[in-house]
């Protein structure tokens, strides 16, 4: 197709924790989208106010973090209107939001991904401490606590299971935080996340400018191909389409192990996808037109 001026409309917002994220990310985006040559329409979306659909547009970029704007329910309002959007189907958002369906993908695909177990309030650990406690589908590393010993545990449950019925509990690896990006199955470089604080969490991720992130990190070359390897396949085994991002521990043994996909990872200045595409020598109005283009191509030859 050529390569034309489209009419885009960025939706941001939603009801999830992570709303301000995405306000933030859809500003980067629309300006990129401008910068690139394309008409931007901005428009928050709400479950019990989908009316942004109405807006004529040759293409969607959903802008959103969450189970509600990531995690399935927008996409399949969006297939529900044969609209055009950036990222994965509503099938592939329900898998990737959850961090145990993931995780069972991953093996059943052959990726190392450390022990885990959905608990209960009532359910008895499984696990060997140290542990990793988290909800089952909140991003941006919100409520993740890491328990050392059964205080620590019993006090991170306790709370978490106020809003949680169930949680994912992961065996704690000790290691260095790794992230590959995945663009319409292409790995970008591995970038290793090194933030100040004690795990890479919220603030790491969009508020400190302290956290730093490597590509010249120090790792053999084996294991830095077994993590491209690995983010490919799960993005493939998830069912991806456009974008992913995958995050690893790489352990003191230098074998890697996956935690978790995105299908919308942020597009922030802080955030790690567009860091990854620029090493790769394409910026972020480059990044965001190439995005849409496929979206809008896909949707044309299906």
């Amino acid at each position: 197709m050529g390569e034309s001026s489209l009419k885009v409309l960025v939706l941001h917002g939603g009801p999830d924790r992570e709303r301000e994220v995405s306000i933030t990310s859809a500003s980067y985006v629309s300006e990129a989208l401008r910068q690139a040559g394309h008409t931007v329409i901005e428009r928050d979306i709400l479950p019990d106010d989908i009316s942004a659909l109405d807006e004529p547009c040759d293409v969607v970029f959903p802008v959103l973090h969450g189970p509600f704007g990531e995690g399935g329910p927008l996409q399949k309002l969006l297939e529900h209107r044969g609209l055009a959007f950036v990222g994965c189907d509503s099938r592939a958002a329900r898998t990737a939001i959850d961090k145990f369906l993931t995780k069972q993908v991953a093996e059943k695909a052959g990726i190392a991904t450390p022990a885990y177990q959905q608990i209960s309030a009532a359910a008895e650990l499984d696990l060997d401490l140290p542990v990793v406690v988290k909800p089952l589908n909140d991003g941006s590393s919100f409520n993740v606590a890491i328990c050392r010993d059964e205080n620590e545990l019993a006090e991170a449950r306790a709370q978490l299971h106020q809003h949680h019925a169930i949680l994912l509990a992961e065996q704690f690896v000790s290691g260095r935080e790794m992230t590959v990006g995945v663009l319409n199955g292409e790995v970008l470089p591995v970038i290793e996340i090194v933030p100040t604080a004690t795990f890479y969490d919220y603030e790491a991720k969009y508020v400190s400018d302290t956290t730093r992130y490597v590509f010249d990190f120090e790792a053999p070359a084996d294991a830095v191909a077994q993590m491209q390897q690995d983010a490919l396949r799960l993005y493939d085994a998830v069912g991806c389409r456009h974008l992913g991002r995958v995050d690893f521990i790489l352990d003191r043994e230098n074998r890697p192990w996956v935690l978790e996909i995105n299908t919308m990872p942020g597009f922030t200045d802080h955030s790690l996808l567009p860091k990854a595409a620029a090493q790769h020598e394409l910026a972020m109005p480059a990044l965001c037109d190439r995005l849409v283009r496929l979206a809008l191509e896909q949707s044309i030859g299906r």
